[in-house]
């Protein structure tokens, strides 16, 4: 998305985006129709740790991610990484009410892991992406096993689908909701990392549980599973 990073030379269209998206995806959320399936899963998590959790989807489904039912957008920090496309989702999540921490598992990720240890601490709620901003597609980073062994707060596997929708020509294949549709959030088993807990084995799980949900729930609303695996494109040199 090359056009984003000319958004970063004026403060005011950035303004001004950000605030049309915030716009669209609450329009989304207020026209739509939307269930959840095995909620119980979200109901053990939050009862785990005192209402904490650490909610993991996959980079493709973020953009509603924030509207399922039973969460309380204002204690969520969400892990945003600080790349230009990074900062336009970073502006929308503001603007739709959750926290933003700036960083991600590969580059400034020590920091990142730092604020979201302080963010559970308080009380809050952490959303991640284990297979952003990078990718491959659908390939959970251990950065979100990490937090889990560090906080002691359960993660709880969300995939996410709707009905009317487009598929972005992304390395991740973004799913981006259309008005007027419904669509199902569905809640995985919650997941739970001992301190001397393997960190391949409990990566491995989470990849196996996320992949899972979202296929349930794409199966739901009549998508085939998507595919792992790909990674962000290479810009071709200019010219």
């Amino acid at each position: 998305m090359g056009w984003v990073k000319d958004l970063s030379r004026s403060d005011v269209a950035q303004a001004l985006v950000y605030g049309l998206v915030a716009r669209y995806v609450r329009f989304v959320r207020w026209s739509g129709r939307w269930r959840a399936r095995d909620p119980h899963h979200r109901d053990a998590a939050h009862a785990l740790a005192g209402g904490r959790a650490i909610y993991a989807f996959w980079h493709s489904r973020l953009p509603l991610m924030w509207a399922f039912p039973g969460i309380d957008a204002g204690r969520v920090h969400v892990l945003i990484s600080a790349h230009s496309d990074g900062r336009l989702i970073a502006g929308v999540m503001e603007r739709v009410g959750l926290r933003v921490i700036t960083g991600s598992t590969s580059k400034g990720g020590a920091q990142a892991l730092r604020a979201m240890i302080r963010a559970v601490a308080k009380g809050g709620c952490v959303g991640i992406t284990p297979d952003g901003p990078r990718g491959p597609n659908m390939v959970a980073q251990a950065g979100v096993i990490a937090l889990a062994r560090a906080t002691g707060v359960p993660i709880l596997p969300i995939g996410f689908s709707a009905k009317r929708v487009k598929f972005l020509d992304s390395w991740d294949r973004m799913q981006i909701v259309l008005p007027f549709t419904e669509g199902v959030y569905a809640f995985g088993e919650p997941i739970v990392v001992p301190r001397d807990g393997d960190e391949e084995t409990y990566r491995l799980a989470l990849e196996r549980a996320l992949t899972g949900v979202t296929a349930a729930a794409d199966a739901e609303m009549g998508h085939p599973p998507a595919v792992a695996g790909t990674v962000p494109r290479k810009k071709r040199p200019a010219p």
